[in-house]
């Protein structure tokens, strides 16, 4: 469902937001792959449905697939790249201490439909090669601290030459585990506690989402076969329009053999193991690594103040969202 703040107004004018776009993918591409050590690669739209690469996120949203004439061979358009990437690194040959970043481009046609949510995503996703003495959560505090750090500077440039902005930003990083805020609002749902964290510190790293906490209940859901649900996150920043915390990426440690195997049955899909890419990984042939992604339009929307994320990117909306919009004259691309 899409609210309008109270007295909201865009800081910048259409063309205005459309230069501003410009700079913050820019100049953050820059700053991340410089912060991360990364090389952009070139990424699919759509990989083979029997591959087992692509992501089914929290287990129960449909990809969108279609056949090719030619061949007969069924294709689903990514979810996210999350498993391409890791087979991506061996095959170039990426050394430890390197990795890749390349535009995602998504259908999520599950998606709710809201002021954070489209059915088109667009993000920034990235994979390093790390040794297994690496796979810890230090090593993905320092990569969450590194990317709020290029999220920061690439601010500081936008309001040099858009003057009017005003958001504000916490660079310091505040870390917590989502076992900790249970214990501390064990009343409160997920995204109630992540709201009211965000809100105190301003930037939140959100570690180890996707087990099961003492509760019973997870935090939120998470894919099995990515990310290490003991060392992954999301980077959740403050968002002053909306008035609620907005997630900019989910990232973490990959899974080990040791962690695929455990997480799959915990997860009731051990019939996984025996696809390609599952098999690859359990037989310990992948690298290890840490990765995630990182929304383009959830930055745009944050760091220029936008209420509504078809303000920054061209989507699908239905007829009461466009309506909404309008009235309150708010232009959706």
């Amino acid at each position: 469902m899409t609210l309008i703040p109270s007295g909201y107004h865009s800081r910048l004018n259409l063309y205005e937001t459309q230069e501003a776009i410009s700079l913050i993918k820019k100049t953050f591409e820059d700053f991340l792959s410089k912060a991360l050590n990364l090389k952009r690669v070139s990424a699919p739209l759509f990989v083979e449905g029997a591959s087992g690469l692509n992501d089914n996120l929290s287990g129960v949203e449909r990809p969108v697939s279609f056949d090719i004439r030619q061949t007969g061979s069924s294709v689903e358009v990514v979810q996210s790249l999350a498993k391409w990437k890791r087979q991506a690194l061996k095959r170039y040959g990426f050394p430890v201490g390197e990795g890749l970043y390349t535009d995602m481009n998504a259908i999520r046609r599950d998606e709710t439909l809201d002021n954070l949510h489209s059915i088109y995503v667009d993000q920034w996703d990235w994979e390093k090669v790390i040794t297994p003495q690496m796979r810890t959560l230090g090593t993905l505090k320092d990569a969450m601290q590194r990317i709020v750090t290029a999220i920061c500077a690439t601010y500081d440039l936008l309001q040099w030459r858009f003057a009017g902005l005003d958001t504000k930003l916490v660079r310091e990083v505040t870390f917590i585990t989502t076992q900790e805020l249970e214990d501390a609002y064990p009343s409160l749902s997920g995204k109630e506690r992540e709201n009211l964290v965000t809100r105190q510190y301003g930037s939140v790293g959100l570690l180890q989402i996707g087990g099961k906490l003492r509760s019973g209940e997870p935090h939120d859901g998470r894919a099995p076969d990515y990310d290490d649900w003991q060392l992954n996150g999301d980077i959740l920043f403050w968002d002053e329009t909306l008035g609620c915390a907005m997630e900019l990426s989910s990232m973490g440690v990959r899974v080990s053999p040791e962690s695929l195997a455990r997480q799959l049955a915990l997860a009731g899909c051990e019939s996984r193991r025996e696809l390609p890419f599952h098999k690859e990984l359990l037989q310990g042939e992948l690298p290890y690594t840490i990765g995630g992604g990182i929304g383009q339009s959830r930055m745009c929307m944050l760091l220029l103040g936008k209420a509504h994320i078809g303000e920054v990117q061209s989507s699908y909306w239905d007829q009461e969202t466009i309506d909404l919009c309008s009235r309150a004259g708010i232009t959706l691309l």
